[in-house]
């Protein structure tokens, strides 16, 4: 604990400082190439999204949930008779149940895979019809809630920092979370469920909030930014992210551990369910989060407010500065290096006067008396 304080100590006073904002088009390059993998899950492999908005039958029958069963109970559905029934999704759910969802089915048809699938050793099979209508009400609440919740973020961050630059830079940053969580699952395989829609919703407020937290440091260390000559206003929003750095890495770990495991026992014991679904739209939206407020929000408000004139002015100020400074220095340091070879010496030569008998002086005894 002490190294990693007297670390943190180091990055806050800027002995110790990593380049984030100089180096932002490694770090663009970075999210571009991330979010073209997230667009290339979405494109070939899709969403995969769960019976709550495609709509259909949810049929949950007590059975041991092995490998064996699962395809049994696939079989069943194909053997019912039942055509609408075809390709059905067959999931393990907790450790005594499997969750065999099928399309929209009539009374009669459903009735009909259910006896299937008791004939094919499952017991205790309960129904739940679900109509794709509630999944499309669940989406558009959550694609307005989304749109409410955005122009908020514009509207607090504008009135909070009074630059709107942040806010567009904060956009940003929670547009790529999203897109990477989204995309993370469609590469997983995993459904998308009610509970995806509130980890996704919830994410977005742990992304703001860490963003937050830097623009407020780099706000600190950029006021008065015109008057100062020592640094630019990038190196002092930097200097900003390095401060934070630790405190940000602390939080997204304290906040990660238990999501993960979280995530750890919906798919290893329970199998599906709204745990997993919630559990990996946080894990990854977290992750991404993090790494967004860091690499991606504060560079890109800083290249933002690169093109104000009074910020380039101050830069060149600052340049100017510095060089008037190397000239000085270097100057000084050629004074010294020819004051310490070419000092000056002094020729020590014999005078007339050494040649000559010196008077000597009498006794204190005898001074002041006249001879007799």
């Amino acid at each position: 604990m002490g190294r990693i304080s007297t670390f943190g100590q180091h990055l806050y006073e800027g002995r110790i400082s990593f380049d984030f904002v100089g180096r932002r088009r490694l770090w663009y390059a970075i999210s571009v190439v991330i979010l073209l993998a997230a667009g290339l899950g979405l494109l070939t492999r899709g969403l995969d999204m769960g019976i709550e908005f495609r709509g259909g039958v949810e049929f949950t029958a007590k059975i041991a949930p092995t490998d064996a069963n699962v395809d049994a109970m696939r079989d069943a559905v194909a053997d019912s008779g039942v055509s609408d029934a075809g390709d059905p999704t067959v999931t393990t759910s907790g450790q005594n149940a499997i969750r065999i969802d099928t399309k929209p089915l009539s009374q009669d048809e459903a009735t009909k895979v259910e006896a299937s699938l008791r004939d094919a050793g499952a017991s205790d099979i309960s129904q739940n019809l679900i109509g794709a209508t509630w999944g499309q009400q669940v989406a558009q609440k959550a694609a307005i809630g989304l749109f409410v919740f955005l122009g908020l973020v514009v509207i607090f961050i504008w009135a909070y920092f009074r630059e709107w630059k942040m806010s567009v830079s904060a956009i940003v940053a929670l547009i790529h979370d999203l897109v990477i969580t989204v995309g993370v699952y469609a590469w997983s395989g995993f459904e998308v469920t009610p509970a995806t829609v509130t980890g996704l919703l919830t994410i977005l407020g742990y992304s703001l909030y860490d963003t937050v937290v830097v623009f407020d440091k780099v706000r600190e260390n950029t006021r008065g930014f015109e008057r100062t000559h020592t640094r630019t206003y990038a190196e002092s929003a930097n200097l900003a992210v390095n401060q934070t750095l630790v405190r940000s890495i602390n939080t997204s770990i304290m906040a990660l551990l238990p999501v993960g495991a979280l995530l750890v026992v919906g798919v290893a014991a329970l199998g599906s369910g709204p745990l997993k679904d919630l559990s990996l739209a946080l894990f990854v939206g977290m992750a991404a989060g993090t790494y967004s407020s860091i690499f991606i929000a504060t560079p890109l408000a800083v290249q933002l407010k690169e093109s104000e004139p009074a910020v380039r002015e101050q830069a060149k100020k600052v340049e100017r500065r510095r060089a008037r400074d190397a000239v000085s220095a270097a100057a000084s340091d050629e004074d010294a290096k020819v004051g310490s070879t070419t000092a000056p010496t002094r020729a020590v030569t014999t005078s007339g006067a050494a040649k000559r008998a010196q008077p000597s002086r009498a006794p204190r005894s005898k001074r002041g008396r006249r001879p007799k």
